[in-house]
């Protein structure tokens, strides 16, 4: 063997050792993190954070993964299943980190028979997964089917999570799940709507998003929604299109009910309103 192969294969082995000793160490990071803030609430005088102040982002979009790695700490997990409707190919998504490094089971959907084969891939070459990767279903999820795919997979009864962000009929799909019993519900609204308005596009199982301006549903829709299903909204991350939900009865004195009106006020979502929402405010939304 060469010298230039022997140093090239030397090489790649100390920065596969350094790589997973970097995922180590971050893995390690968070759940001393979660052990911080579950240490907060028992120490006198101590102040939690609020949801702002907790983001960050690993697998998720956004700063997605830094809340949920929060709420998670207060909110004790019943059995680890996490659901999320939408999830492109698994990478990006809201379930990842909980399922990759914190040992969560998945049950993920998405309407892309691409993204499904890629994150089939993703998870089942993966060393934290591969033993028992999330299950991926190829499916185009409406209110008639959702109950139905959510049993097929082996997601029924009591669960700590559902992520929802299906860029049109979250707030029909929402209402129509009674298969599963979520601790947490994070899911997308669209902030373009004013808070004080409760307004969603009108049911279409065939809906395909067209429009930036036209799709999903208001905060204040989803928080309605959530009222009667029993959940209360407890903040937004930093851009306003993000809601966190927690059932009713779960942690009420850490996580307190928050309202619409004080959790869309950030730069991005005023800009947005002010600039677009006069024309779209004449589609066709249905008030509920």
């Amino acid at each position: 063997m060469s010298l230039k192969h022997r140093l090239k294969r030397s090489l790649g082995k100390r920065m596969r050792d350094l790589l997973g000793q970097e995922v180590h160490n971050e893995v390690a990071a968070q759940k001393s993190l979660m052990q911080q803030y579950r240490a907060l609430t028992t120490e006198p005088g101590k102040s939690l954070p609020s949801l702002l102040d907790v983001g960050f982002r690993k697998y998720s979009q956004f700063e997605e993964d830094g809340i949920l790695l929060y709420l998670f700490s207060l909110i004790r997990p019943i059995n680890r299943i996490c659901v999320e409707l939408c999830a492109g190919n698994g990478r990006e998504c809201n379930t990842a980190n909980l399922i990759i490094n914190h040992g969560w089971w998945g049950h993920l959907f998405d309407g892309d028979v691409d993204n499904v084969r890629r994150g089939i891939e993703f998870y089942t070459e993966n060393r934290d997964t591969l033993l028992y990767p999330p299950h991926f279903t190829h499916a185009w999820l409406t209110a008639e089917n959702v109950n139905e795919l959510l049993l097929k997979s082996g997601a029924s009864g009591p669960i700590d999570l559902l992520s929802l962000d299906i860029d049109g009929m979250d707030y029909w799909v929402w209402k129509a799940i009674e298969a599963i019993e979520p601790q947490v519900v994070v899911c997308e609204i669209h902030n373009l709507i004013p808070p004080e308005l409760a307004l969603t596009v009108p049911y279409a199982a065939d809906f395909v998003c067209e429009s930036e301006f036209y799709r999903g549903a208001s905060l204040a829709a989803m928080v309605k929604l959530g009222r009667d299903k029993g959940y209360r909204l407890v903040g937004m991350h930093r851009f306003g299109f993000n809601a966190f939900f927690v059932r009713d009865g779960l942690a009420e004195l850490l996580l307190p009910t928050v309202v619409p009106a004080s959790c869309l006020n950030d730069p991005y979502t005023r800009q947005i309103r002010e600039r677009h929402w006069p024309a779209a405010s004449k589609l066709d939304w249905q008030a509920v």
